[in-house]
């Protein structure tokens, strides 16, 4: 079976993730909860990634890998439940229900805002369950997806499906991940497949003025050096020295102030220290970075790469280590779907492309899982990308970290 990232819900009132889902009380801390378990899921998969990604860029989408598992949660039962609730950072006092509620809660909110539009920015992280049509989902779990559940010919056809599978997310990444399943990936023993693709495109609230982008010299270690298109610009923007993480931290917000892309430089100091870095950004530090109030404006002169960065992961190994235990085994039990055991994850596959330029920025991915301490500078201070560094994209309005990079080097 191969499942793709993919995330949607509905609420059921049978006996179906719980053994009474006819309650109607929503925990209030069940939003806050996800919330904070996707930042601190974020943050695991960008530790698994860098430690297997030495010296190379880096690029993903945690929160459609997050959506992805999500999904498959709710289908999870016993051990594979519970491996997969830790992983997700999920309180263990709260139960499937009110994760589900949460989870629906916040799909309605995101698709109100989408319906409303922005003439700012295009975010979307739509999800679809590929189920072979020779399968029947539980009647519940119909009823929870019955907008996402999409049947298809896995058994008679499984090279057009794929093709199909493949032009929908093409279609909702604007072209930007193409051949997300690889030849030969679907055959006719492909029962399900879970999909979430993720796209944003935004303009800088201070766009960079494209006759300032110059080559300049970027560090890629004390003794490797090159050229890069380096975009520059001087403005009031929110900056902070952290001594916590020993990196100066900068928001570049996009038009509308909702997404904003935060950059983590260190000191070029030594050839490890982004690694550095990574071990001391955890969850509490991130908070204190993101709130409203965690950095300060000020007058910067700022210089950041133009780049593009494409990149395909094999997400199986950085899961299990991330944790989910028997997922990907014969002993997985993802009987919430069907009713019965059987159904295995074969794979998880995982592409994201972000492009970066003097207006905005424009990325998007798709998952599938076939089932220092520095001084105080001057004024104006001089925020200089030109060894590596850390970046994410931050929606505030959902509290998601959308996507993550490790900018290393050129391509």
């Amino acid at each position: 079976m191969l499942l793709l990232l993919l995330m949607l819900v509905a609420l059921s009132h049978q006996q179906c993730l719980t053994k009474d889902d006819t309650k109607l009380t929503t925990d209030p801390k069940a939003r806050l909860t996800l919330y904070a378990g996707q930042q601190e899921f974020s943050l695991d998969m960008l530790r698994v990634i860098s430690k297997m990604n030495k010296n190379t860029n880096i690029f993903f989408s945690p929160s459609s890998v997050y959506s992805a598992l999500l999904l498959a949660y709710f289908g999870a039962a016993n051990q594979t439940e519970h491996s997969l609730k830790k992983t997700l950072h999920i309180d263990a006092d709260q139960d499937k229900l009110s994760t589900m509620q949460a989870y629906r809660l916040e799909r309605f909110f995101q698709a109100m805002r989408a319906a409303n539009g922005s003439g700012s920015y295009e975010l979307r992280s739509p999800s679809r369950i590929y189920l072979s049509n020779n399968l029947r989902l539980r009647e519940c779990m119909e009823q929870l997806f019955h907008d996402e559940v999409v049947q298809i010919n896995f058994l008679g056809d499984p090279e057009n499906s794929r093709l199909a599978i493949n032009e929908w997310v093409e279609q909702q990444t604007k072209r930007l991940i193409k051949n997300l399943i690889s030849e030969g990936k679907v055959t006719p023993s492909t029962s399900l497949i879970l999909v979430n693709a993720a796209y944003f495109k935004g303009l800088w609230q201070s766009q960079f003025l494209a006759q300032h982008t110059r080559n300049e010299v970027f560090f890629i270690s004390a003794s490797e050096k090159t050229l890069v298109p380096m975009m520059k610009q001087k403005g009031t923007f929110n900056h902070i020295v952290s001594e916590r993480l020993g990196a100066h931290v900068l928001e570049l917000p996009y038009k509308g102030k909702d997404v904003s892309m935060f950059l983590f430089l260190p000191p070029f100091v030594k050839n490890n220290a982004v690694d550095s870095l990574i071990k001391q950004l955890d969850h509490e530090s991130l908070a204190e970075i993101i709130a409203e109030d965690g950095l300060f404006a000020r007058q910067v002169e700022i210089m950041v790469p133009k780049f593009s960065i494409e990149q395909e992961l094999d997400l199986t190994p950085i899961l299990e280590q991330m944790g989910v235990g028997d997922l990907f085994t014969e002993t997985a039990d993802l009987s919430g779907f069907t009713g019965q055991r059987g159904l295995l994850f074969d794979d998880a596959v995982h592409k994201a492309r972000i492009e970066v330029d003097e207006k905005g920025t424009e990325a998007a991915a798709a998952t599938a899982m076939l089932f220092f301490r520095s001084s105080r500078p001057l004024n104006p201070l001089r925020f200089v990308c030109n060894h590596p560094f850390i970046y994410l994209l931050f929606d505030r309005v959902s509290q998601t970290v959308l996507f993550i990079g490790i900018y290393r080097r050129p391509n």
